[in-house]
């Protein structure tokens, strides 16, 4: 027998869903995440130390996963001291009576380290320490429901705003399918976790490693379980900067903003089509 494919099984999610799933009925009124420690207990499932495919989630598809992704722009050239007076919120002194160098200078924009795996080098060894590469530009915040995938809210920020302040700025979505909150680490705070629990959320935010001390086994498959849904928000924003060259060509926050919106806007709409085409094929 064939093996599905991954579009092969979303299609026939979407068939489901037009077909009248009674799953999805019963999803707006039980919160299906209280049943978890038991299904997990019950599955057995092994911790992944051997390796192999993640196991499929035991809890039905639902909540909302927050992340962030850079979009590059045109770099500047600015001397240390007009990068200063940036940082601080000033515009530098030289740029004041010069309107047209104003118009050409992005003010909103920042430089930040964008963190990728080290590759494997020729001997077959792989570094110890990840890469940190310099980036210019804005970071684009999305929330995203985890049953259809559509873009339920968004913010855009300088590159070097932190990720997981966005989450108590409006990232959140009250009227997705679920309660459950699935992040990574930079999401994890006691300011969030306390934010989320006086809002009525369920956080499945990824734990972070103990400092000097080894992470223990069970946060790690606890951690390896939620990469399994968290990871369906990185294809938002590969089809997005595949299909639309996602990059910021204006100058300033405003036009930065309006450029990712369009982009969100269109994602959403492409991806209202893909759902209406397989559920028309049903």
């Amino acid at each position: 027998m064939k093996q599905a494919g991954f579009f092969d099984v979303e299609e026939r999610l979407a068939r489901l869903s037009g077909l009248g799933d009674q799953l999805e009925a019963f999803s707006r009124t039980v919160d299906f995440e209280v049943f978890r420690p038991d299904l997990e207990k019950a599955l057995a499932y092994l911790d992944g130390s051997k390796g192999g495919r993640p196991p499929f989630d035991p809890v039905p598809m639902s909540g909302q996963i927050l992340d962030a992704t850079l979009v590059a722009a045109p770099k500047q050239r600015n001397t240390n001291a007009e990068k200063a007076d940036l940082r601080a919120g000033r515009i530098p002194e030289d740029w004041q009576d010069k309107r047209a160098k104003l118009s050409h200078k992005d003010r909103h924009a920042r430089w930040t380290l964008k963190f990728t795996k080290a590759k494997r080098q020729d001997n077959g060894t792989i570094p110890s320490t990840d890469l940190a590469i310099p980036f210019f530009g804005y970071k684009s915040h999305i929330s995203i429901d985890r049953k259809f995938r559509f873009i339920r809210k968004w913010k855009a920020t300088d590159a070097a705003a932190s990720d997981g302040a966005r989450l108590r700025e409006g990232l959140l979505d009250k009227t997705n399918t679920a309660s459950s909150v699935w992040a990574d680490t930079a999401y994890r705070s006691k300011a969030n976790e306390d934010f989320m629990e006086k809002q009525g959320f369920v956080s499945k935010v990824h734990r972070k490693k103990p400092h000097l001390k080894p992470m223990p086994r069970h946060i790690q498959k606890s951690n390896a379980g939620k990469s399994v849904v968290r990871s369906r928000v990185e294809h938002v924003f590969a089809d997005q900067k595949s299909q639309t060259g996602l990059f910021i060509r204006t100058v300033g926050i405003t036009r930065a903003t309006m450029r990712i919106g369009l982009a969100n806007i269109i994602y959403n709409m492409r991806r209202f089509l893909f759902l209406e085409r397989i559920n028309a094929s049903a």
